[in-house]
């Protein structure tokens, strides 16, 4: 039976003026694969993430995500749509004046969420979250007193508190020591594999790219050059495939 694609894109076309980002770019994210996106700066990744979730909206072509097509929904079913798709921002995005356990509660007051939730519940889920990254004993720190990985641990525990089906990472390991983005790398396979979640990275870190990926696309010239797996690519004769890997 053939995988199920959580995430479609056909024929994506994106440009700004006289600079085309996206050139009838076509990809899909099956089911609980880790697919990573490796480009260079300036290639088009962060536009295709924004597409995705509709921050932006595509020139032409077809975005679906669990068979929705992402330009034809309204606000209300969009960010009904984010729920299923968490975002692991580069920056990691915390609220520098709340309590991790304050940045974990804030996800969860969206209006069509409250009723669902008691006060012990949501007690449980934060700290049952924290425990999947390794830091339940965080939970009334600030960001403040937290080490760059801890923090990228945290805001991989914010997006992981609505379960969502999807998870999009962008440079997930940028910044941090390679111990730590090793760990972060460790992570996001533990993750994969507790959750069950479809994942798509975006990425330079080559180490982090073949700890993490089923996949790799290869996004130059604005199309999906090349596809396979991470030993797959590493083999290419193509020059423009090889150079990632050298």
């Amino acid at each position: 039976m053939a995988a199920e694609a959580v995430i479609e894109i056909e024929n994506v076309n994106k440009s700004f003026g006289d600079n085309h980002v996206l050139r009838d770019f076509s990809m899909n994210l099956y089911r609980g694969e880790n697919l990573v996106v490796l480009g260079k700066s300036g290639s088009g990744k962060s536009v295709l993430i924004k597409c995705i979730i509709g921050l932006m909206v595509q020139d032409s072509g077809s975005i679906k995500v669990f068979g929705k097509e992402i330009s034809e929904l309204d606000q209300d079913d969009l960010d009904k749509m984010r729920v299923k798709v968490g975002f692991l921002f580069q920056s990691n995005a915390l609220y520098d004046s709340m309590t991790v356990r304050e940045n974990l509660e804030f996800p969860l007051r969206r209006h069509w969420m409250k009723a669902q939730q008691n006060p012990k519940e949501v007690e449980d889920l934060i700290l049952e979250t924290l425990g999947n990254v390794g830091l339940a004993h965080t939970i009334d720190m600030m960001p403040v007193e937290l080490s760059g990985g801890m923090r990228k641990r945290i805001a991989l525990a914010r997006t992981l508190i609505l379960r969502p089906d999807i998870i999009l990472y962008d440079e997930p390991t940028t910044g941090l020591d390679p111990v730590t983005a090793r760990e972060i790398s460790d992570l996001i396979v533990e993750i994969q594999h507790k959750y069950n979640a479809s994942a798509m990275i975006i990425s330079h870190d080559m180490n982090c790219i073949n700890i993490t990926s089923n996949r790799v696309v290869m996004l130059i010239d604005g199309k999906c050059y090349a596809v396979g797996a991470f030993d797959e690519l590493k083999k290419s004769a193509d020059p423009k495939v090889h150079e990632f890997f050298e």
